[in-house]
Protein backbone atom coordinates (compact mmCIF):
# COMPACT_ATOMS: atom_id res chain seq x y z
CA UNK A 1 0.00 0.00 0.00
CA UNK A 2 1.17 3.51 -0.51
CA UNK A 3 1.70 5.81 1.97
CA UNK A 4 -0.48 9.22 2.02
CA UNK A 5 1.28 11.91 3.22
CA UNK A 6 0.23 13.18 6.98
CA UNK A 7 -2.60 15.31 7.41
CA UNK A 8 -3.81 17.87 10.42
CA UNK A 9 -7.86 18.73 10.12
CA UNK A 10 -9.46 20.92 12.57
CA UNK A 11 -13.00 20.09 13.70
CA UNK A 12 -13.06 23.38 16.09
CA UNK A 13 -11.52 26.29 18.24
CA UNK A 14 -10.61 27.97 14.47
CA UNK A 15 -13.38 30.56 14.78
CA UNK A 16 -12.05 31.34 18.46
CA UNK A 17 -11.71 29.81 21.48
CA UNK A 18 -13.58 27.24 22.35
CA UNK A 19 -14.48 23.76 20.91
CA UNK A 20 -11.18 22.78 20.83
CA UNK A 21 -11.15 19.07 18.62
CA UNK A 22 -8.05 18.43 15.98
CA UNK A 23 -7.08 15.54 14.09
CA UNK A 24 -3.99 13.70 12.96
CA UNK A 25 -4.37 11.53 10.13
CA UNK A 26 -1.80 8.99 9.14
CA UNK A 27 -3.07 6.51 5.99
CA UNK A 28 -6.31 5.29 6.94
CA UNK A 29 -6.31 5.91 10.88
CA UNK A 30 -6.43 9.20 12.98
CA UNK A 31 -6.38 10.17 16.41
CA UNK A 32 -8.16 13.50 17.88
CA UNK A 33 -6.83 15.92 20.29
CA UNK A 34 -9.63 17.11 22.51
CA UNK A 35 -13.24 16.93 21.90
CA UNK A 36 -14.41 20.15 23.67
CA UNK A 37 -17.68 22.12 23.92
CA UNK A 38 -18.36 25.35 21.71
CA UNK A 39 -18.89 28.32 24.24
CA UNK A 40 -20.29 32.04 24.37
CA UNK A 41 -20.77 33.33 20.78
CA UNK A 42 -20.11 29.86 19.31
CA UNK A 43 -22.13 27.93 21.10
CA UNK A 44 -24.12 25.32 19.65
CA UNK A 45 -27.81 23.60 19.84
CA UNK A 46 -26.55 20.76 17.89
CA UNK A 47 -24.29 18.92 19.94
CA UNK A 48 -23.89 15.61 17.36
CA UNK A 49 -20.57 14.71 16.34
CA UNK A 50 -20.42 16.33 12.80
CA UNK A 51 -17.59 14.45 11.33
CA UNK A 52 -16.27 11.09 10.54
CA UNK A 53 -15.25 8.78 13.58
CA UNK A 54 -15.08 5.70 12.22
CA UNK A 55 -10.98 5.48 11.39
CA UNK A 56 -10.43 7.44 14.59
CA UNK A 57 -8.53 4.59 16.71
CA UNK A 58 -7.94 7.09 19.81
CA UNK A 59 -8.91 10.34 21.09
CA UNK A 60 -6.10 11.95 23.54
CA UNK A 61 -7.19 14.79 26.17
CA UNK A 62 -4.96 17.50 26.63
CA UNK A 63 -7.35 18.45 29.92
CA UNK A 64 -10.30 18.57 31.78
CA UNK A 65 -11.67 22.23 30.69
CA UNK A 66 -15.25 22.23 28.83
CA UNK A 67 -14.31 23.49 25.87
CA UNK A 68 -11.24 20.71 25.47
CA UNK A 69 -13.68 17.49 27.10
CA UNK A 70 -17.22 18.53 27.07
CA UNK A 71 -18.41 17.24 23.94
CA UNK A 72 -16.64 13.18 25.06
CA UNK A 73 -19.85 12.01 25.64
CA UNK A 74 -21.27 12.95 22.15
CA UNK A 75 -18.63 11.40 21.10
CA UNK A 76 -18.60 8.28 22.68
CA UNK A 77 -22.33 8.39 21.91
CA UNK A 78 -21.65 8.66 18.06
CA UNK A 79 -20.16 5.23 18.26
CA UNK A 80 -16.31 6.02 19.48
CA UNK A 81 -14.70 3.15 20.69
CA UNK A 82 -11.31 3.86 21.04
CA UNK A 83 -9.02 4.18 24.24
CA UNK A 84 -8.95 8.09 25.69
CA UNK A 85 -5.33 8.92 26.40
CA UNK A 86 -4.56 11.43 28.90
CA UNK A 87 -2.16 13.07 32.08
CA UNK A 88 -2.47 10.57 35.50
CA UNK A 89 -4.07 13.97 36.99
CA UNK A 90 -6.62 14.42 34.37
CA UNK A 91 -7.79 10.70 34.91
CA UNK A 92 -8.71 11.44 38.29
CA UNK A 93 -10.20 14.69 37.44
CA UNK A 94 -12.30 14.02 33.78
CA UNK A 95 -15.20 12.10 35.58
CA UNK A 96 -15.92 14.92 37.79
CA UNK A 97 -15.74 17.23 35.55
CA UNK A 98 -17.96 15.20 33.14
CA UNK A 99 -20.54 14.50 35.67
CA UNK A 100 -21.42 18.02 36.18
CA UNK A 101 -21.03 19.04 32.47
CA UNK A 102 -23.81 16.32 31.88
CA UNK A 103 -26.21 17.18 34.48
CA UNK A 104 -26.12 20.89 33.38
CA UNK A 105 -26.25 20.49 29.32
CA UNK A 106 -27.39 16.73 28.82
CA UNK A 107 -29.42 14.85 31.38
CA UNK A 108 -30.22 14.74 34.95
CA UNK A 109 -31.07 10.95 34.66
CA UNK A 110 -28.21 9.99 37.32
CA UNK A 111 -28.91 6.26 36.01
CA UNK A 112 -27.85 6.86 32.51
CA UNK A 113 -25.01 9.58 33.98
CA UNK A 114 -23.59 7.00 35.88
CA UNK A 115 -23.76 4.26 32.63
CA UNK A 116 -21.69 7.33 30.79
CA UNK A 117 -18.90 7.87 33.79
CA UNK A 118 -18.37 3.83 33.76
CA UNK A 119 -18.04 3.65 29.80
CA UNK A 120 -15.45 6.83 29.97
CA UNK A 121 -13.70 5.07 32.62
CA UNK A 122 -13.38 1.57 31.12
CA UNK A 123 -11.79 3.93 28.20
CA UNK A 124 -9.47 5.84 29.99
CA UNK A 125 -5.72 5.08 29.60
CA UNK A 126 -3.97 7.23 31.99
CA UNK A 127 -0.49 8.21 31.07
CA UNK A 128 2.69 9.08 33.16
CA UNK A 129 4.56 12.51 31.44
CA UNK A 130 7.36 12.02 29.01
CA UNK A 131 7.05 8.22 27.57
CA UNK A 132 6.00 7.39 24.52
CA UNK A 133 3.06 5.37 23.77
CA UNK A 134 2.20 3.49 20.76
CA UNK A 135 -1.32 3.80 19.49
CA UNK A 136 -2.97 0.77 18.57
CA UNK A 137 -3.77 -0.32 15.06
CA UNK A 138 -2.10 2.70 13.66
CA UNK A 139 1.56 4.42 12.82
CA UNK A 140 1.51 6.62 15.35
CA UNK A 141 3.26 7.36 19.00
CA UNK A 142 2.29 10.13 21.22
CA UNK A 143 4.10 11.55 24.36
CA UNK A 144 2.60 13.76 26.77
CA UNK A 145 4.83 16.84 28.62
CA UNK A 146 3.54 19.66 30.98
CA UNK A 147 1.47 22.13 29.30
CA UNK A 148 1.67 24.40 33.19
CA UNK A 149 -2.51 25.29 32.21
CA UNK A 150 -4.07 23.85 35.17
CA UNK A 151 -2.78 20.41 37.23
CA UNK A 152 -2.81 17.54 34.75
CA UNK A 153 -2.66 19.57 31.63
CA UNK A 154 -0.22 18.57 28.72
CA UNK A 155 0.73 19.07 25.08
CA UNK A 156 1.20 16.16 22.72
CA UNK A 157 3.72 14.59 20.76
CA UNK A 158 2.58 13.03 17.75
CA UNK A 159 5.56 10.88 15.76
CA UNK A 160 4.37 8.94 12.54
CA UNK A 161 6.32 8.08 9.27
CA UNK A 162 9.66 10.20 10.73
CA UNK A 163 7.52 13.63 11.22
CA UNK A 164 6.45 15.37 14.68
CA UNK A 165 3.54 16.74 15.05
CA UNK A 166 2.80 18.96 18.29
CA UNK A 167 -0.48 20.09 19.11
CA UNK A 168 -0.25 22.43 22.37
CA UNK A 169 -3.23 22.29 24.27
CA UNK A 170 -3.87 25.12 25.92
CA UNK A 171 -0.13 26.22 27.79
CA UNK A 172 0.20 28.13 30.93
CA UNK A 173 2.24 30.77 31.90
CA UNK A 174 5.88 30.79 34.16
CA UNK A 175 5.41 30.48 37.99
CA UNK A 176 2.24 29.96 38.33
CA UNK A 177 0.80 28.49 41.13
CA UNK A 178 1.08 24.81 42.13
CA UNK A 179 2.17 24.53 38.35
CA UNK A 180 5.43 23.00 37.16
CA UNK A 181 5.80 25.12 33.83
CA UNK A 182 5.93 24.02 30.33
CA UNK A 183 9.39 23.17 28.71
CA UNK A 184 9.62 23.87 24.85
CA UNK A 185 9.72 20.73 22.76
CA UNK A 186 13.24 19.86 21.28
CA UNK A 187 11.46 18.96 17.68
CA UNK A 188 9.30 19.51 16.22
CA UNK A 189 8.01 19.70 12.12
CA UNK A 190 4.91 20.89 12.29
CA UNK A 191 3.41 23.24 15.63
CA UNK A 192 -0.73 23.40 16.59
CA UNK A 193 -0.34 26.55 18.76
CA UNK A 194 -2.96 28.08 20.86
CA UNK A 195 -3.35 31.80 20.54
CA UNK A 196 -5.78 32.90 23.06
CA UNK A 197 -3.01 35.56 23.68
CA UNK A 198 -1.21 36.16 20.89
CA UNK A 199 -1.95 40.10 21.01
CA UNK A 200 -0.66 40.84 24.71
CA UNK A 201 1.16 39.84 27.93
CA UNK A 202 -0.02 39.61 31.82
CA UNK A 203 1.92 40.89 34.37
CA UNK A 204 4.46 39.26 35.90
CA UNK A 205 3.53 36.94 39.40
CA UNK A 206 4.98 39.23 41.42
CA UNK A 207 2.91 42.29 40.03
CA UNK A 208 -0.32 40.66 39.49
CA UNK A 209 -0.27 39.21 43.62
CA UNK A 210 0.51 43.08 44.34
CA UNK A 211 -2.98 44.15 42.06
CA UNK A 212 -5.10 41.17 43.63
CA UNK A 213 -4.19 42.43 47.22
CA UNK A 214 -4.74 46.14 45.87
CA UNK A 215 -8.31 44.76 44.54
CA UNK A 216 -9.32 43.38 47.32
CA UNK A 217 -8.45 46.04 49.81
CA UNK A 218 -10.00 48.58 47.54
CA UNK A 219 -13.27 46.80 46.92
CA UNK A 220 -13.68 45.75 50.59
CA UNK A 221 -13.19 49.73 51.99
CA UNK A 222 -17.00 50.34 52.14
CA UNK A 223 -17.94 47.33 53.37
CA UNK A 224 -19.27 45.66 50.38
CA UNK A 225 -18.87 42.16 48.79
CA UNK A 226 -15.61 41.13 46.19
CA UNK A 227 -17.06 38.45 44.18
CA UNK A 228 -14.97 36.62 42.05
CA UNK A 229 -16.51 34.77 39.23
CA UNK A 230 -14.26 31.55 38.97
CA UNK A 231 -13.66 28.59 36.92
CA UNK A 232 -14.23 25.36 39.47
CA UNK A 233 -11.43 23.80 37.77
CA UNK A 234 -7.96 25.48 37.86
CA UNK A 235 -8.30 29.07 38.53
CA UNK A 236 -10.26 28.73 41.37
CA UNK A 237 -7.14 26.70 43.66
CA UNK A 238 -5.23 29.59 42.05
CA UNK A 239 -6.70 31.84 43.76
CA UNK A 240 -7.39 30.31 47.22
CA UNK A 241 -3.35 29.54 46.67
CA UNK A 242 -2.88 33.04 46.53
CA UNK A 243 -5.15 34.29 49.07
CA UNK A 244 -3.83 32.19 51.40
CA UNK A 245 -0.25 33.64 50.81
CA UNK A 246 -1.41 37.30 51.14
CA UNK A 247 -3.28 35.99 54.76
CA UNK A 248 0.06 34.85 55.84
CA UNK A 249 2.18 37.83 54.86
CA UNK A 250 0.13 40.98 55.39
CA UNK A 251 -1.73 39.18 58.49
CA UNK A 252 -2.36 41.90 60.75
CA UNK A 253 -2.42 44.88 58.01
CA UNK A 254 -5.76 46.14 57.30
CA UNK A 255 -7.55 44.11 53.93
CA UNK A 256 -10.24 46.82 55.01
CA UNK A 257 -11.42 49.30 57.29
CA UNK A 258 -11.17 47.32 60.95
CA UNK A 259 -10.69 44.28 59.55
CA UNK A 260 -6.83 42.35 59.41
CA UNK A 261 -6.24 40.16 57.05
CA UNK A 262 -5.74 37.18 59.48
CA UNK A 263 -9.70 37.77 59.59
CA UNK A 264 -10.76 38.16 56.30
CA UNK A 265 -13.79 36.11 55.36
CA UNK A 266 -13.27 33.64 52.08
CA UNK A 267 -15.95 31.69 50.54
CA UNK A 268 -16.17 29.37 47.68
CA UNK A 269 -19.65 28.82 46.40
CA UNK A 270 -19.51 26.07 43.99
CA UNK A 271 -19.25 21.78 45.11
CA UNK A 272 -17.78 21.68 41.76
CA UNK A 273 -14.87 24.02 43.00
CA UNK A 274 -14.77 21.98 46.04
CA UNK A 275 -14.80 18.80 45.04
CA UNK A 276 -11.70 19.63 42.56
CA UNK A 277 -10.05 21.69 45.05
CA UNK A 278 -10.29 18.24 47.34
CA UNK A 279 -9.00 16.21 44.63
CA UNK A 280 -6.14 18.97 43.70
CA UNK A 281 -4.70 18.25 47.74
CA UNK A 282 -5.07 14.41 46.44
CA UNK A 283 -2.55 15.58 43.48
CA UNK A 284 0.11 16.66 45.51
CA UNK A 285 2.74 14.97 44.15
CA UNK A 286 2.57 16.67 40.98
CA UNK A 287 2.74 20.02 42.29
CA UNK A 288 5.37 22.70 41.87
CA UNK A 289 8.85 22.74 44.36
CA UNK A 290 7.34 25.99 46.11
CA UNK A 291 3.64 24.38 46.69
CA UNK A 292 5.27 21.44 48.56
CA UNK A 293 7.22 23.73 50.31
CA UNK A 294 4.55 25.36 51.87
CA UNK A 295 3.21 22.00 53.12
CA UNK A 296 6.26 21.31 54.93
CA UNK A 297 6.00 24.55 56.83
CA UNK A 298 2.49 23.25 58.35
CA UNK A 299 0.50 25.63 55.92
CA UNK A 300 -2.50 24.21 54.08
CA UNK A 301 -2.90 26.77 50.75
CA UNK A 302 -5.87 25.15 49.63
CA UNK A 303 -7.86 24.60 53.09
CA UNK A 304 -6.94 27.29 55.89
CA UNK A 305 -8.71 28.52 58.23
CA UNK A 306 -10.53 31.23 56.91
CA UNK A 307 -11.73 29.63 54.18
CA UNK A 308 -15.79 28.33 54.50
CA UNK A 309 -16.94 26.25 51.63
CA UNK A 310 -21.19 26.56 50.53
CA UNK A 311 -22.24 23.02 49.13
CA UNK A 312 -25.76 22.37 49.07
CA UNK A 313 -28.42 24.84 47.51
CA UNK A 314 -30.37 26.60 50.19
CA UNK A 315 -27.28 27.21 51.98
CA UNK A 316 -26.15 29.16 48.26
CA UNK A 317 -29.38 31.35 48.62
CA UNK A 318 -28.91 32.24 52.25
CA UNK A 319 -25.46 33.32 51.42
CA UNK A 320 -26.45 35.15 48.56
CA UNK A 321 -29.48 36.72 50.47
CA UNK A 322 -27.32 37.42 53.27
CA UNK A 323 -24.38 39.02 51.28
CA UNK A 324 -26.96 41.43 49.66
CA UNK A 325 -27.62 42.57 52.79
CA UNK A 326 -24.69 42.63 54.76
CA UNK A 327 -22.36 45.22 55.62
CA UNK A 328 -19.83 42.89 56.39
CA UNK A 329 -16.80 42.51 53.90
CA UNK A 330 -16.66 39.13 52.06
CA UNK A 331 -14.20 37.58 49.06
CA UNK A 332 -16.72 35.15 47.51
CA UNK A 333 -15.47 32.83 44.48
CA UNK A 334 -18.05 31.19 42.40
CA UNK A 335 -18.63 29.65 39.19
CA UNK A 336 -18.79 29.86 36.15
CA UNK A 337 -15.95 31.90 34.99
CA UNK A 338 -17.30 33.85 32.21
CA UNK A 339 -20.78 34.24 34.33
CA UNK A 340 -22.16 31.77 31.92
CA UNK A 341 -24.14 29.86 34.39
CA UNK A 342 -23.81 28.34 37.72
CA UNK A 343 -24.01 30.31 40.99
CA UNK A 344 -22.26 33.19 40.14
CA UNK A 345 -25.42 34.29 38.12
CA UNK A 346 -27.29 34.72 41.52
CA UNK A 347 -24.57 36.59 42.63
CA UNK A 348 -24.24 38.95 40.33
CA UNK A 349 -28.24 39.58 40.31
CA UNK A 350 -27.94 40.13 43.81
CA UNK A 351 -25.24 42.22 44.04
CA UNK A 352 -24.56 44.60 40.72
CA UNK A 353 -26.87 47.04 41.69
CA UNK A 354 -25.37 47.85 44.44
CA UNK A 355 -22.29 50.57 44.17
CA UNK A 356 -20.81 48.96 47.71
CA UNK A 357 -20.11 45.95 45.73
CA UNK A 358 -17.43 44.77 43.05
CA UNK A 359 -16.53 42.19 40.89
CA UNK A 360 -12.91 40.65 39.92
CA UNK A 361 -12.36 39.48 36.69
CA UNK A 362 -9.18 37.23 36.76
CA UNK A 363 -10.03 35.92 33.43
CA UNK A 364 -10.22 35.69 29.71
CA UNK A 365 -14.22 36.49 29.43
CA UNK A 366 -15.41 35.39 25.51
CA UNK A 367 -16.90 37.14 23.18
CA UNK A 368 -21.06 36.44 23.86
CA UNK A 369 -20.72 35.91 27.41
CA UNK A 370 -22.23 38.19 30.45
CA UNK A 371 -18.61 38.21 31.98
CA UNK A 372 -17.70 40.25 28.66
CA UNK A 373 -20.51 42.59 29.08
CA UNK A 374 -19.90 42.76 32.73
CA UNK A 375 -16.17 43.36 32.11
CA UNK A 376 -16.81 46.38 28.78
CA UNK A 377 -20.11 48.02 29.87
CA UNK A 378 -19.72 48.19 33.60
CA UNK A 379 -18.20 51.02 35.46
CA UNK A 380 -14.31 50.21 35.75
CA UNK A 381 -12.11 50.51 38.98
CA UNK A 382 -8.58 49.99 38.20
CA UNK A 383 -6.20 49.17 41.06
CA UNK A 384 -3.73 50.76 39.99
CA UNK A 385 -5.15 54.18 40.50
CA UNK A 386 -6.44 54.23 43.90
CA UNK A 387 -7.68 57.77 44.13
CA UNK A 388 -10.67 56.75 41.89
CA UNK A 389 -14.11 57.17 43.38
CA UNK A 390 -16.08 54.24 43.91
CA UNK A 391 -19.17 56.34 42.51
CA UNK A 392 -21.01 54.50 39.62
CA UNK A 393 -19.53 56.13 36.29
CA UNK A 394 -21.49 58.11 33.25
CA UNK A 395 -21.14 55.45 31.43
CA UNK A 396 -23.06 52.57 33.42
CA UNK A 397 -24.22 49.59 31.59
CA UNK A 398 -26.22 46.51 31.87
CA UNK A 399 -26.25 42.96 31.39
CA UNK A 400 -29.01 40.43 30.69
CA UNK A 401 -28.67 37.59 33.42
CA UNK A 402 -31.46 34.70 33.24
CA UNK A 403 -33.38 36.87 30.81
CA UNK A 404 -33.66 40.07 32.97
CA UNK A 405 -31.64 43.66 32.22
CA UNK A 406 -29.52 43.99 35.28
CA UNK A 407 -27.88 47.11 35.93
CA UNK A 408 -24.10 47.28 36.50
CA UNK A 409 -23.50 49.73 39.28
CA UNK A 410 -20.74 47.38 41.26
CA UNK A 411 -17.32 48.33 40.57
CA UNK A 412 -15.43 46.39 38.15
CA UNK A 413 -12.05 45.31 38.13
CA UNK A 414 -9.40 43.12 36.25
CA UNK A 415 -6.56 41.53 37.07
CA UNK A 416 -5.24 40.03 34.11
CA UNK A 417 -1.94 37.97 34.94
CA UNK A 418 -4.32 35.02 36.61
CA UNK A 419 -4.56 33.88 33.04
CA UNK A 420 -4.00 30.22 33.13
CA UNK A 421 -2.71 30.77 29.49
CA UNK A 422 0.47 31.71 28.65
CA UNK A 423 1.06 35.37 27.37
CA UNK A 424 2.27 36.89 24.09
CA UNK A 425 5.61 36.48 25.03
CA UNK A 426 5.62 32.46 26.76
CA UNK A 427 4.49 31.89 23.60
CA UNK A 428 6.47 33.28 21.68
CA UNK A 429 9.23 31.48 23.55
CA UNK A 430 7.68 28.13 23.02
CA UNK A 431 7.61 28.45 19.79
CA UNK A 432 11.28 30.26 18.89
CA UNK A 433 12.86 27.46 21.22
CA UNK A 434 12.50 24.52 18.80
CA UNK A 435 15.52 23.91 17.19
CA UNK A 436 15.59 23.56 14.55
CA UNK A 437 12.14 25.43 13.82
CA UNK A 438 9.04 23.98 12.59
CA UNK A 439 7.99 24.22 8.86
CA UNK A 440 5.04 25.43 9.61
CA UNK A 441 3.16 26.60 12.62
CA UNK A 442 -0.82 26.44 12.62
CA UNK A 443 -2.97 28.68 14.83
CA UNK A 444 -5.78 28.26 16.65
CA UNK A 445 -7.63 28.50 19.95
CA UNK A 446 -7.51 32.64 19.59
CA UNK A 447 -9.35 35.44 18.22
CA UNK A 448 -9.31 36.29 15.01
CA UNK A 449 -6.82 39.18 16.47
CA UNK A 450 -4.81 37.56 18.61
CA UNK A 451 -3.97 35.31 15.81
CA UNK A 452 -2.94 37.77 13.47
CA UNK A 453 -0.76 39.63 15.62
CA UNK A 454 1.04 36.65 17.15
CA UNK A 455 1.25 35.39 13.11
CA UNK A 456 3.02 38.73 12.28
CA UNK A 457 5.67 38.14 15.12
CA UNK A 458 5.85 34.62 14.77
CA UNK A 459 6.78 35.16 10.85
CA UNK A 460 9.51 37.84 11.86
CA UNK A 461 10.86 35.84 14.33
CA UNK A 462 10.76 32.23 12.23
CA UNK A 463 11.06 33.59 8.56
CA UNK A 464 11.51 29.71 7.37
CA UNK A 465 8.78 28.72 9.07
CA UNK A 466 5.18 28.70 7.18
CA UNK A 467 2.89 30.53 9.62
CA UNK A 468 -0.97 30.22 8.85
CA UNK A 469 -4.10 30.56 10.79
CA UNK A 470 -6.24 27.23 10.77
CA UNK A 471 -9.13 27.22 9.05
CA UNK A 472 -12.20 24.18 9.72
CA UNK A 473 -11.24 20.98 8.29
CA UNK A 474 -7.89 22.54 6.48
CA UNK A 475 -6.03 19.25 5.60
CA UNK A 476 -2.11 20.55 5.85
CA UNK A 477 0.05 18.41 3.57
CA UNK A 478 3.62 17.63 5.09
Amino acid sequence: MNQQPIAVLHHGAVQGVTGSCHELRVNEAGILIDCGLFQGKEQRDDLAIDFAIDHIKALVITHVHIDHAGRLPYLLSAGFKGPIYCSEPTALLLPAMLEDALKIGFTRNKKLINKVLKLLRSRLRPLPYGEWQKVANSEISIRLQRAGHILGSAYVECEAQGERVIFSGDLGAPNSPLLMAPEPPQACDVLVLESTYGDKNHDSRVDRRLRLKAAIEHALADGGTLLIPAFSLGRTQDLLYEIESLISEFSDAAAAPGLPWHQLEVVVDSPLAANFTRLYRKLKPFWNHEAKGRLSEGRHPLSFEQLTVINSHKDHLRAVQYQARSQKPFVVLAGSGMCTGGRVVNYLKALLEDARNDVLFVGYQAEGTPGHDILKYGPRYEATEPSADKNPSANEGWVELDGLRVTLRARVHQVSGYSAHAGQDDLMHFATAITPAPRQIRLVHGEEQAKLVLQQKLAAALPHTDVIIARVQHTARM
